[in-house]
């Protein structure tokens, strides 16, 4: 995926989860944040930043701020982009060859689950989460305690007992890492809940990005440790 009229920034505060005060071509943005994470490690003052311009005259803010420079490491922390670099991924087949429908936000049980796709011979649903925690090469999920993240993960457990193929996709945000674990410190229930999910038949993937100021997309499949 791609953005267009992306403008580079330096990052100044973060009032709250949703906006940001960025310098921009000498003057203060405040700038919609696309990541309500917590992303202390990535959001300190004088980071490089990148912000693409919201096509609406009439949003309060301006600028969206899609990416952040973290030492060598350029991270994309929209929230909206993993879904839909996983969605080219679908579309390409390379989850399912021959994909015959992709539907994105589709029920099943009491949850919206991310992506259903099918092919002759598969039926799969998908639940998708963006990954910009990373310590030493090492990305983790979440950041923060996922109540949601825990409930999706077993209603993906439900999906395979119903005759379905199901799918917990990581999509990281940022590119070369060594490895994805699920992050434990944060919130040892959904790494119960992965490894449950695992052990029930749920398939795991994740993916890393290949990530520019202008654009992100999936690059290669990393290694996952429970």
């Amino acid at each position: 995926m791609r953005y267009d009229n992306i403008h580079p920034g330096v990052f100044l505060s973060r009032p709250n989860r949703f906006i940001a005060q960025v310098e921009n071509g000498g003057r203060v943005e405040v700038c919609h944040v696309k990541n309500t994470g917590r992303c202390r490690e990535l959001l300190v003052p004088g980071a490089r930043v990148w912000l693409t311009e919201c096509p609406n005259p009439a949003r309060k803010t301006r600028f969206d701020l899609v990416a952040v420079q973290k030492g060598d490491r350029l991270i994309n922390m929209d929230a909206a982009a993993p879904n839909r670099v996983f969605g080219e991924y679908l579309a390409a087949g390379l989850l399912l060859p021959s994909p015959t429908l992709i539907r994105p936000e589709t029920p099943f049980g009491s949850s919206r689950l991310d992506f259903y796709v099918e092919n002759a011979a598969e039926r799969a649903f998908c639940e998708v989460k963006g990954v910009t925690l990373e310590q030493d090469g090492v990305v983790l999920f979440p950041d923060a305690p996922t109540q949601r993240g825990v409930r999706h993960l077993r209603e993906l457990a439900r999906c395979v007992a119903a005759g379905y193929s199901a799918w917990a996709v990581f999509v990281v945000q940022m590119e070369d890492v060594r490895f994805f674990t699920p992050n434990r410190a944060a919130h040892p229930a959904f790494a119960d809940a992965l490894k449950a999910a695992s052990d029930a038949g749920v398939r795991l993937l994740a993916l890393d990005c290949r990530v520019t100021p202008d654009s992100i997309e999936s690059r290669r499949e990393v290694r996952i440790v429970l």
